[in-house]
């Protein structure tokens, strides 16, 4: 054992004879002790060796109670003539034999030398590689140190990896906070690693605000949801679509010129298209409120699109499907091979899935306007879709989902476990999450088949599971109990009621709901006039907005 072992031993004997005292017996909790941070990179041979490694003086203040006792130059002699392990032995005798204001005069001679700050002593590049093995949390920590150690937990690359190991890929620089000391950077990766933080927080235990109310559409049933950016945009059976400002809550513009309901919309930046059932499909520019193109075409209503770049698939009752140029409105293609109504498409840029009431699921080239592959499988109605290039997965009324090999048409598995509707899917990398009519969501992995959680137990939903979402690790479901529950991807675990509206239970829904990593928006109602038809949004990414406000 060499010096610092043994000077580490010494310590560790002295400080649990201070602790628990003569009999072993623990001391009354108190005052807390000293703690030392850590050893010195270095090798002295003797305790002096090691005050002078430290900077202090050879010679430190001796105890002034008399004269030296006789025989102790004899009794120094013996013990540096004894081997490492004699020396132990005789020191933890000592030890034993020591009364407490002893033991604490060696703790105050000792404790120092273990006290050094040696961050600070080694290069820069060293200190920040060191720095680069703890947590974030640690890092902040770190930065109340002292205000060396704050410049070198600021390093802006230092963070930039801390980012990068969360997934954090955007730099948030437009968030920096000022400084109470101007004279320290603040590090923009470290501001978008905080506020990453603090969103999760709020998404995962709520806020005491009261959700944005956006009222409109009258009494009519919202069918369809979407927001980009700062703009929101729903669709109602009222014939109309409306934009909302996501920041203010207002109604920016009203969307006019369907001749029925509207049952279907997507949006990429402030381009919307709109599907009803007046056999039309309208494409919008959203800033303006102008009808950019009306898409004629189909012969009954438009169910269900696809916006994949400048391309939407449209599915309509009459059977067929549609291929459209968003710029142009020119329809490019026309998929005929269902036999009845097509409920659900899927359009990745390179081939587009459909789904049917002929219980069938089709693959298509739309390119060729060939049918690749007939899914057949199904025993009742496909309501819902998910693809991702490699594979289908089909929603049925069947109560069964199924995924499929996209190029080969194979089924590959079949996931049973809902007893009734699957109205809503998502898939993100090979993790699909199911929303049900049986009051249930699940999630599973679509490679094995396996289902890896049930979301239910005593936080459940009550009723038909009508929407859902992926987000942040987390997912999001709108039931026809009038609730949004948010439950941990991971574990199963139900965290949260993110909204409940005051007439759950007694006929209030939440129809849709489409969340970002920032916002929440839920469409909200009832069948029997006892919740208002309204918009709820949620901002969890509050703290800057109030920040640029004041």
């Amino acid at each position: 054992m060499g010096f610092y072992g043994t000077l580490k031993l010494i310590f560790y004997k002295m400080k649990r004879k201070l602790d628990h005292g003569p009999d072993g017996r623990p001391f009354p909790s108190g005052k807390k002790h000293c703690k030392g941070n850590g050893l010195v990179p270095a090798t002295p041979t003797t305790f002096g060796d090691l005050r002078l490694a430290n900077g202090h003086s050879a010679q430190r203040r001796r105890v002034t109670s008399g004269p030296p006792p006789s025989g102790l130059q004899d009794w120094l002699h013996m013990f540096q003539t004894w081997s490492g392990p004699e020396r132990l032995l005789a020191l933890d005798e000592l030890i034993d034999r020591c009364e407490t204001n002893q033991v604490k005069h060696m703790m105050q001679v000792i404790e120092p030398q273990f006290q050094r700050d040696f961050i600070s002593l080694l290069p820069k590049e060293l200190a920040l590689y060191v720095l680069t093995f703890l947590a974030p949390r640690d890092l902040l920590q770190a930065a109340q140190t002292c205000r060396y150690w704050r410049i070198l937990a600021e390093d802006n690359l230092l963070w930039r990896e801390k980012c990068r190991e969360e997934g954090i890929s955007e730099c948030a620089s437009y968030h920096r906070r000022k400084c109470a000391r101007p004279s320290v950077a603040v590090s923009p990766w470290k501001s978008a690693y905080i506020r990453q933080h603090r969103i999760e927080n709020n998404w995962r235990d709520g806020d005491t605000r009261e959700p944005m109310v956006l009222k409109g559409h009258d009494d009519h049933v919202i069918t369809c949801l979407q927001f980009s950016g700062d703009l929101i945009v729903s669709g109602s059976d009222d014939n109309t679509l409306k934009v909302w400002s996501a920041i203010t809550g207002k109604c920016l513009r009203t969307l006019t010129g369907h001749t029925g309901g509207v049952w279907c919309s997507q949006m990429a930046v402030a381009t919307v298209i709109s599907g009803s059932t007046d056999r039309t499909l309208r494409v919008w520019d959203a800033e303006s409120g102008e009808c950019v193109h009306t898409l004629y075409g189909h012969t009954s209503t438009v169910r269900c699109m696809h916006l994949h770049g400048n391309r939407v698939v449209s599915g309509s009752r009459d059977t067929t499907l549609r291929v459209w140029d968003v710029s142009t409105g020119r329809c490019e293609h026309v998929l005929t091979g269902h036999v009845a109504a097509v409920r659900c498409v899927q359009y990745d840029g390179r081939r587009v899935v459909s789904g049917g009431y002929d219980y069938m699921v089709k693959v298509w080239d739309p390119e060729t306007e060939a049918c690749l592959h007939t899914l057949q499988g199904h025993t009742n109605r496909v309501y819902s879709l998910q693809f991702d290039g490699v594979f289908v997965v089909s929603g049925s009324l069947d109560t069964s989902i199924r995924v499929w090999d996209a190029e080969t048409g194979g089924c590959v598995h079949t996931l049973t476990g809902h007893q009734s509707l699957t109205s809503g899917m998502e898939l993100r990398d090979n993790i699909l999450v199911s929303g049900n009519a049986d009051s249930t969501v699940r999630v599973w992995d679509v490679r094995t088949g396996q289902c890896l959680h049930t979301l239910q137990g005593p936080n459940k939903h009550q009723s038909a599971v009508t929407c859902l979402q992926f987000c942040r690790g987390l997912v999001l479901s709108s039931s026809d109990d009038g609730t949004v529950k948010l439950w941990d991807l991971r574990t199963g675990a139900w965290v949260r009621d993110v909204v409940a509206l005051q007439s759950r239970g007694s006929g209030g829904v939440v129809w849709r709901i489409r969340a970002s990593d920032t916002r929440l928006v839920c469409a909200a109602g009832s069948r029997n006039g006892t919740e208002e038809t309204k918009l709820l949004v949620l901002d969890f990414d509050l703290d800057d907005k109030k920040k640029e406000t004041d």
